[in-house]
């Protein structure tokens, strides 16, 4: 329990502050905020599949408004190349050198909305910038802001001009949410409120360096033997499940020991307990496995891969 033991207390009552912010221009959608905030302390980034007008630029912008970071949205579009989003080189007539114009991906949070209506040129612009955090421009390596989210949205109703994110781009998400409507007593607040713009109430609880001070104490957090062998369960039952023809990868187990953590130390605790895992198996995995395809020839719906990943945690014994 050495690693439980670094974790400084003083810092848990901080996450608190920082969830409430958040939840704030969230109101009804707790699990959604705690699974972005997941993310961010995980140093993951966050796909968010659902319909307009259920708040994911809202949700973006709280997180970076409570950090006190940047944001920067990008509208992704079919015409839109890799230098719209990274940058470019522009010749400066007065000095006689190019000169380096950055894009909107160097900010803390980046918003890059129906991303999958940018051709895959453009999508795997993003591939070095999510795993590395940095881009490579002109034979310039350049480090982003830190800490970075990215916080990808498409529309999982319209498929008409899109490009579907590739296993490699889609396993650069550390988690797959819907936000989903808000509660009915919510919306009817809303209505009778007829305010727009939740976020401008949001304080700011955090500065980035403090948040990547929040990052670091994720990996002090205690992960035992026991876990460790129930979440290796996990993924090798998504390699052999009938249903699936893909399972997760050895950095999807990676991923999902780390966002385990991530959430214990969101939730007050210095140590991972089963729950961790079990709560964090399907957001984290389900984007990551592929379904066998139907004998029919349709193509397997996102909440049939959610259902596969769900049925292995069902039968996979929990540790005592």
């Amino acid at each position: 329990m050495t690693a439980a033991a670094a974790v400084r207390p003083e810092e848990l009552p901080a996450l608190q502050k920082l969830r409430q912010a958040v939840e704030g221009a969230l109101d009804g959608k707790q699990d959604a905020v705690e699974l972005a905030l997941v993310a961010l302390l995980a140093r993951g980034h966050l796909l968010i599949e659902d319909v307009p007008g259920v708040g994911k630029t809202t949700l973006a912008r709280a997180l970076a408004r409570a950090v006190g970071g940047e944001i920067r949205r990008v509208q992704f579009t079919s015409d839109m190349l890799p230098s719209d989003v990274l940058g470019v080189s522009v010749f400066d007539q007065r000095s006689g050198e190019f000169a380096l114009r950055q894009g909107p991906i160097f900010a803390n949070v980046v918003l890059a909305d129906e991303i999958n209506r940018a051709s895959p040129r453009t999508q795997s612009a993003l591939l070095e910038a999510m795993n590395e955090g940095q881009v490579s421009l002109d034979g310039q390596t350049i480090p982003l802001p830190d800490p970075f989210l990215v916080i990808a949205t498409q529309n999982p109703q319209d498929f008409a001009g899109t490009f579907p994110l590739p296993e490699s781009q889609l396993d650069r998400f550390l988690v797959r949410i819907r936000l989903g409507y808000a509660p009915p007593e919510v919306e009817m607040r809303l209505i009778l409120e007829g305010k727009l713009d939740p976020v401008i109430d949001v304080p700011t609880v955090l500065d980035p360096a403090r948040l990547v001070a929040l990052q670091r104490e994720v990996d002090r957090v205690a992960l035992d033997g026991a876990l460790a062998s129930y979440l290796h369960a996990l993924i090798l039952a998504t390699r052999s499940a009938p249903t699936l023809s893909l399972g997760a990868s050895t950095r999807g187990a990676m991923l999902l020991g780390r966002a385990a953590r991530a959430q214990a130390l969101l939730r007050g605790r210095t140590y991972c307990i089963a729950d961790d895992i079990h709560d964090l198996a399907v957001p984290v995995l389900a984007h990551r496995v592929r379904l066998a395809s139907h004998a029919d020839g349709f193509t397997p719906t996102r909440d049939e891969a959610e259902a596969a990943v769900r049925e292995i945690v069902a039968r996979i014994p929990v540790p005592l």
